[in-house]
């Protein structure tokens, strides 16, 4: 079978479960906290969240296994970032994981587009793309988890940053020794709020990992 294709009824699995995630799980979790008493922005907060670890954090789990081609999955992730975008544009957003502050899913969602295209003309079992968008999916979202329920509030505190690497360094792992470094450096930068770190943690990422693959730098770990 042509490998596109091939690549079509997992695109249409997960789009039908990524449409359940942000349109019916993430509210339900939304709902939950804020009738125990969250103020609604944490309930957003955390939605959001769990959008990062179920939804893309999934899709992007499933890539070296499922995908043959980056097309779908590219395409896949322009849609998301269109949605979201014009939502924000029509002042429509979906309050139970998007804040009208910022465009933080739109970002999130061309960063990973644009790993998973431009990575795999370099490396086609898609780790290159999968680790940098996992730090961020499931690194920094649990870094949000544990920041929400410690100090009520969206801040850049230690004991966030310390699960996000311990999330990040068996992700990074996965690509040896300079995995894990960019683990390290992706936890560091994300405490900056300059950039939104659905950018700056990928891009840091790539900075490490891209060079080490290409010039064959790496080492496996012991």
């Amino acid at each position: 079978m042509d490998p596109i294709a091939a690549d079509i009824p997992i695109t249409l699995t997960l789009l039908l479960w990524v449409a359940f995630v942000l349109l019916v799980a993430s509210r339900w979790v939304y709902s939950f906290v804020v009738k125990r008493g969250w103020e609604p922005h944490r309930g957003t907060y955390l939605g959001r969240k769990f959008v990062h670890i179920m939804g893309a954090g999934l899709v992007a789990a499933l890539l070296p296994f499922e995908f043959h081609e980056p097309y779908f999955p590219f395409l896949f992730a322009m849609l998301l970032a269109g949605i979201t975008y014009t939502l924000h544009r029509t002042n429509h957003i979906l309050y139970w994981f998007q804040d009208p502050a910022n465009y933080s899913e739109t970002y999130f969602a061309l960063a990973f587009g644009a790993a998973v295209f431009t990575t795999w003309f370099v490396d086609k079992t898609f780790l290159l793309a999968v680790v940098p968008t996992l730090f961020m999916a499931w690194g920094d979202g649990v870094t949000g988890v544990v920041r929400n329920v410690m100090y009520r509030k969206r801040t850049k505190g230690w004991q966030g940053s310390l699960a996000m690497l311990l999330v990040c360094l068996p992700i990074g792992a996965l690509m040896g020794v300079a995995g894990v470094v960019a683990g390290v450096l992706a936890t560091a930068v994300e405490r900056f709020e300059k950039i939104d770190d659905n950018i700056s943690v990928p891009l840091v990422t790539l900075a490490v990992l891209l060079p080490a693959f290409v010039f064959n730098i790496n080492a496996p770990l012991p």
